[in-house]
């Protein structure tokens, strides 16, 4: 019989106990996987949403914190505290453009949304927005909404609908072109008519800055801290705070896949040793025979390898499938939203890497029972009954 043939009829000899240790390791590999391709993409989510955010310097409530930051890149509600009179001093300072915001939130179907309240003539010319359907605001205080594509998308929405904001039945007036940003899933009103939905009596959540001169940002941050007493960060500080906060949730699922994978590790360990008790007479056999103890010592890492290179190709497709899935129903919040909102891609190397990492930790798990195996005399192994 080849050693090939003899794994294969140890694998399956007891059916059960091969499918469950299999299981394990699927299991194990899917919530790596999944985790992995939720994950994967923070970065470079919330390096899109800094770059279409398109300022330089963003304008906070005073006292606010890195929480809020996040809020801002995800259209979350924020505090409302930056007065009319404040945001009229900003925008006095020459050698920049200062753009101001008011994030709300409302429902439709009983699903959250994100409200914002712009100038809409400032706010298309600062964001490079494009119409895709219907026609944009006329006036700075027209009433009526314009939708995010992928909003209009989802809920079947067309210029001429209707949409409740606040328990008023607002004229859907057009439909942006895509951004691949948050304000694909926002709705957008005007300034003034944000304000009297929400009665927030010229208040704004924040105020985005573009500078003229690049080479002096900082210099524009201070002068905007001189005049006003407001949180002035740059859109790098925004950037670096936002990652460290965001990027505790990737620490987290990778920290629960690694319990996950070493608990199918172990798995691994107690099948493999198992089999070696089970098999001592059979071990004895080859023994007798002329296989050496490297040989005996190869099969059983074999075994283990099988189990890994299965359960790798296995998790992986499962988890990849679980993550399309589970991604979209994440609850949201600053913490998860880029998971929620990032798109999850194939990414052969992810499926390679996790077929790869899987067989090498199902060898290193069946090194003991192998070695074990391997050193059992013929004489105490023939006489096993």
């Amino acid at each position: 019989m080849t050693p090939n043939k003899l794994v294969y009829k140890n694998l399956t000899r007891r059916r059960g106990r091969f499918i469950f240790t299999l299981l394990g390791i699927v299991i194990g590999m899917a919530s790596f996987v999944a985790f992995m391709a939720m994950g994967g993409s923070l970065k470079a989510e919330i390096e899109r949403e800094s770059a279409a955010l398109g300022a330089n310097l963003v304008v906070t409530p005073k006292g606010s914190c890195a929480y809020e930051q996040v809020s801002i890149l995800t259209g979350e509600q924020l505090p409302t505290t930056i007065t009319a009179a404040e945001v009229a001093t900003i925008r006095a300072i020459e050698g920049m453009q200062a753009i101001p915001y008011l994030a709300e939130r409302s429902a439709i179907n009983n699903r959250p949304v994100s409200v914002m309240g712009v100038l809409p003539i400032e706010t298309k010319e600062f964001k490079g927005w494009q119409i895709a359907k219907g026609v944009y605001f006329p006036t700075d205080d027209a009433e009526g909404a314009v939708l995010g594509a992928v909003l209009a998308e989802q809920f079947e929405l067309e210029p001429g609908d209707q949409v409740r904001v606040r328990g008023t039945m607002l004229p859907v007036l057009g439909v942006l072109e895509e951004t691949s940003g948050k304000d694909d899933l926002t709705i957008f009103l005007s300034l003034p008519q944000a304000q009297q939905l929400y009665q927030q009596n010229d208040l704004v959540s924040y105020v985005a800055v573009r500078v003229d001169k690049l080479d002096e940002v900082d210099l524009y941050a201070m002068k905007i801290k001189a005049q006003v007493s407001l949180g002035v960060v740059s859109d790098k500080q925004m950037l670096n705070s936002v990652l460290g906060i965001v990027g505790t949730v990737n620490v987290t699922l990778q920290l629960i896949a690694a319990v996950a994978i070493l608990a199918a590790a172990f798995g691994i360990v107690n099948t493999m040793l198992t089999a070696t008790y089970e098999r001592k007479r059979e071990i004895g056999i080859l023994q007798a025979m002329g296989a050496a103890r490297s040989t005996i010592f190869r099969l059983f890492l074999l075994e283990s390898a099988i189990y890994g290179l299965l359960g790798g190709f296995g998790g992986a497709v499962l988890g990849l499938a679980g993550s399309f899935f589970v991604a979209p129903y994440i609850s949201q919040n600053a913490a998860t939203s880029f998971v929620k909102g990032s798109q999850t891609s194939v990414d052969p190397m992810l499926l390679l890497g996790a077929v790869f990492f899987s067989t090498l930790i199902a060898m290193l798990s069946g090194l003991y029972p192998a070695w074990k195996a391997a050193k059992l005399s013929p004489v105490e192994a023939i006489s096993y009954e």
